[in-house]
């Protein structure tokens, strides 16, 4: 600790209010530059989105990125699921950058921030590749090639069965089971096409991008808040229990009654609100649950959800409790270790990003949310990912279905190109001709 608090401070930060075009989207403006690690950041509220480019500096360990910090600067990155386990050592175990440029707004304002670091002349530099000129971001369209789901169904069966059988007669009491579905493209896909187009449909929810390069990125828009830290305020949530929505308003309302009322769906979300209260107890003074579940309905699937309010201990880092609270009993289950170690000997792909955390550290306040309803991009590749928490009374089809639901947030974004053959067009120049003609001919003349 003591090595940790002798880390040099990067003091050098100028910012500055500007006015943003109206008409000028961020993301548009994003994919338009070639600075990288670029990230992208939307608030679950919409209140607050920033833009950041470049690295002054990057972290490994997020405790050490926020013992550089100074006042008002933001270092920016996440946490993967699995980077500390043996398996997951092919990913970075977490990836944080301060920033040379931040765009940044907080309500309706927003302000230009430079971070110099040492080096004026590289900072010079990249604000010289900053680009002025970028075009609107159509919707996705690509023809998808081919699917894979890793597990398959038979897989994804006997995955259940073991767990629910470990449940039964051992310690582990609920285990969360992912599935990644690879997708395979006709063409390479723009990351920051899927991020406008999930942004304007899916908005009630947090939307990230974390960009290395320009063939690999991290993008998603999760409906589930890790924490959001100010001073010694906390607040985090309890988001589990999930089911679809229904075609009709009848429909939706008695799926939202089944859910509310169901004792599996209940019992996942209390273990979560368990293992919450569990890992803060040494961190805290005072901790407050909502005694009842309310629903989160989201455009394909809902949610039970209950809010957790937490006074802090004074000096407790926001590292401290990120390390604490990740993976929760959400994205992993209980107990912790139990459930990792079913989740690394059985699932046959490694998350890495995917069920990780993402967000900011500051000295004022941190916010993370939890990276699911995620997708990695790899010009054309698509791996979407989609988790189920397994607990007694699970079922491998129903849980299978409940997969498919919450890809389908980023899934159903990509459209098929409206492709015509040559002969498709000239029969339909031939109709329009014709179409033409009939219509001449029954205008009656002057």
């Amino acid at each position: 600790m003591n090595t940790l608090s002798m880390l040099s401070q990067i003091t050098e930060r100028l910012s500055s209010p500007f006015s943003w075009p109206t008409d000028h989207d961020p993301i548009e403006w994003l994919d338009a530059q070639s600075i990288y690690p670029k990230f992208y950041w939307h608030s679950r509220d919409g209140n607050e989105e920033t833009i950041a480019l470049g690295q002054v500096k990057t972290f490994s360990n997020p405790m050490s990125a926020e013992y550089t910090l100074t006042e008002g600067q933001f270092i920016w990155g996440g946490c993967s699921f699995d980077g500390r386990t043996e398996c997951g050592q092919c990913c970075f175990q977490s990836f944080f950058f301060l920033p040379q440029i931040e765009v940044s707004r907080f309500n309706e304002q927003w302000f230009l921030s430079i971070n110099i670091g040492n080096d004026l002349l590289k900072t010079k530099a990249t604000l010289a590749k900053l680009s002025d000129s970028f075009s609107s971001l159509a919707s996705p369209q690509c023809n998808i090639v081919k699917m894979v789901h890793k597990p398959d169904y038979p897989r994804w069966s006997e995955m259940i069965d073991r767990a629910l059988t470990d449940i039964e007669y051992t310690v582990l009491r609920k285990v969360v089971l992912a599935r990644k579905t690879t997708l395979t493209l006709d063409r390479p896909l723009s990351a920051t096409q899927l991020l406008k187009a999930s942004r304007d449909k899916n908005s009630a929810n947090f939307h990230f991008m974390l960009a290395f390069d320009a063939k690999h990125c991290f993008v998603g828009s999760t409906p589930e808040r890790l924490f959001i830290r100010q001073e010694e305020k906390l607040r985090t949530e309890a988001l589990a229990g999930t089911i679809g929505r229904g075609i009709t308003i009848e429909d939706d309302l008695a799926l939202s009654h089944w859910l509310l009322n169901d004792p599996k769906n209940i019992y996942e979300n209390k273990l979560v609100v368990d293992d919450i209260a569990d890992q803060l107890a040494q961190y805290c003074v005072s901790f407050y649950v909502e005694e009842l579940p309310h629903l989160v309905r989201l455009r394909k699937v809902q949610h039970l959800k209950r809010e957790i309010f937490v006074q802090l201990n004074k000096d407790i880092l926001s590292t401290t409790l990120l390390e604490a609270l990740q993976p929760t009993a959400a994205i992993a289950g209980l107990p912790r270790e139990s459930a990792m170690s079913f989740i690394t000997k059985n699932e046959p792909f490694i998350r890495g990003w995917y069920s990780g955390s993402v967000g900011f550290l500051s000295r004022e306040r941190s916010e993370f949310c939890v990276a699911i309803r995620s997708a990695f991009v790899m010009d054309n590749l698509i791996h979407l990912f989609a988790g189920a928490g397994i607990v007694p009374g699970s079922s491998p089809k129903i849980e299978w279905n409940e997969l498919d639901k919450k890809i389908s947030t980023l899934l159903c974004l990509l459209k098929p190109l409206e492709f015509k053959s040559k002969t498709t067009r000239i029969i339909d120049k031939m109709c329009l001709e014709r179409w033409k003609k009939e219509r001449d001919e029954s205008i009656p003349p002057k």
